[in-house]
């Protein structure tokens, strides 16, 4: 039934009632912790292996390295799931929070891997791990992890989760192609080269004092881009057939909508949340390579000393780039608490995400 405006209703205007909070003004990071994979596949394997399975190209030595600035990257082993990346590192963070798996009463998944199409992998964690709450996962490319911190943040302050644990399981190297014809397909097919596989994990609680936690986040995407990057397999676009399995991408093409549309996002963003990069004492950004890290350095005018670098040794993590940097940097001592950080999260599609966080 279709509702037609009265002159009366037409004129009337109801404010919406304020949202009642039932939770915490502000939620912290209670921890931060990561998990990288044993083995090590240098730039040089990689070329060694798509020579081998692609005799009709020439693969010039260095060519990853020299694009890319990427070195080596970790790759999980055959026997390893997404879920179990995810589950050390979740089991380090619980360890760091001083909670137990009865403790979390909210776990979300979020990673643009996953272990299977259905269900949610975020139910194989559970499985794994030993918790026993509401489960659920969130997806949307690189930037997974920081929507999933969203959520948690969000329903943390609402009342309805107190512990939340926001993990993910980046396996990405098995989305890579090996077997190239030609120059064409190498174009498309070298962003697959640039992945490392990775786990990361955030426990998020109240925050013990207001002037400790999550202090601002916000969100922007232009989706017209999102033919930039894919993994065309299993949705109802290409249900089956192996050649839809692999990341395609256009790198040049994604790193200019970036570039272009990425600064004055950021710049919007830190204008509203009343800061600027003076402010922030470490920056933690997505990162692919070298050349477009320092394109995206030179747009918005980021201090690269506040810049924590992963990509050299660890390649691109897709959304466990930004908690794998946070983890480490607490880890050696860089990070102290009453410092204050920014993460960027970008993503194709293409999104921009940006967390505000007091630690």
């Amino acid at each position: 039934m279709l509702f037609t405006p009265t002159a009366s209703s037409a004129t009337t205007t109801v404010s919406p009632a304020e949202p009642r909070r039932l939770g915490p003004a502000r939620v912290q990071l209670a921890a931060v912790a990561s998990y990288l994979p044993e083995t090590v596949r240098t730039s040089r394997d990689v070329e060694a292996r798509i020579a081998a399975e692609s005799p009709a190209v020439r693969v010039r030595p260095g060519i990853i390295a020299a694009r890319t600035g990427i070195q080596a990257r970790r790759v999980a082993a055959e026997h390893e799931q997404c879920s179990d990346l995810a589950v050390h590192a979740a089991r380090a963070a619980l360890t760091q929070a001083a909670l137990e798996p009865s403790d979390v009463d909210l776990l979300i998944f979020a990673a643009a891997s996953q272990d299977l199409i259905e269900p949610a992998t975020a139910h194989i964690v559970q499985h794994k791990l030993g918790t026993r709450c509401q489960v659920l996962d969130v997806k949307n490319a690189c930037n997974s992890f920081l929507n999933g911190v969203q959520v948690a943040e969000s329903l943390i302050c609402t009342g309805a989760a107190r512990n939340a644990l926001v993990v993910t399981g980046e396996i990405c190297s098995r989305a890579v192609r090996w077997h190239v014809r030609d120059a064409e397909d190498m174009r498309r097919f070298f962003p697959g080269w640039t992945m490392g596989d990775a786990g990361a994990a955030v426990v998020l609680t109240a925050a013990a004092h207001e002037s400790r936690g999550i202090r601002h986040r916000a969100f922007a995407a232009r989706s017209s881009h999102w033919p930039l990057a894919t993994i065309p397999y299993g949705g109802s676009m290409h249900p089956r057939g192996d050649e839809y399995a692999y990341l395609h991408g256009d790198g040049p093409a994604l790193k200019d909508a970036f570039v272009s549309e990425g600064p004055a996002i950021l710049h919007d963003i830190m204008r509203d949340a009343g800061l600027t990069f003076d402010d922030v004492d470490h920056i933690f950004v997505h990162q692919v390579g070298e050349a477009y890290h320092a394109a995206l350095l030179a747009a918005t005018g980021m201090p690269a000393h506040k810049v924590r670098g992963t990509v050299t040794q660890l390649g691109n993590m897709a959304s466990a780039t930004l908690p794998v940097a946070h983890a480490r940097a607490v880890a050696d001592g860089t990070v102290q608490p009453g410092d204050r950080v920014l993460w960027l999260g970008m993503a194709s599609g293409i999104s921009v995400g940006v967390f505000i966080i007091d630690v």
